[in-house]
């Protein structure tokens, strides 16, 4: 059983930073492309980033790019978010999410492209 746990989420003033951490259990995290996902209050939920399992591919939500920078520790199982120049629009709860990608390939940017998911963590950016 893979489990995500997601850290590092709260409150921060716009134009501030804050790095999310994802850390994975139960499979060999280097088998997995990682995610990153975020849902605001009535909106659904949206791409934010992704890394392939070997770290050398990202790709990045129209929004986020040139602003947030995703990597990975496969040493640590744990891979992270650093978000720059927050908005007050990228406040919303964001999940790590993941795949096996030693199985197939899949569209990193398509939600039900991910089997594991994280349970969430806050960010919230005041104006």
């Amino acid at each position: 059983q893979v489990q995500l746990v997601e850290s590092g989420g709260g409150l921060v003033q716009a134009g501030g930073s804050l790095m999310l951490s994802c850390t994975a259990s139960g499979l060999s995290f280097s088998r997995l492309s990682m995610g990153w996902f975020r849902q605001a209050p009535g909106k659904e939920r949206e791409f934010v980033a992704a890394i392939s399992r070997t770290g050398l591919t990202t790709n990045y939500g129209d929004s986020m790019k040139g602003r947030f920078f995703i990597s990975r520790d496969n040493a640590k199982s744990t891979h992270y978010l650093q978000m720059n120049s927050l908005r007050f629009e990228d406040t919303a709860i964001y999940y790590c999410a993941g795949y096996d990608s030693t199985l197939d390939f899949r569209d990193p940017e398509r939600l039900d492209g991910y089997d594991f998911w994280g349970q969430g963590t806050q960010v919230t950016v005041s104006s």
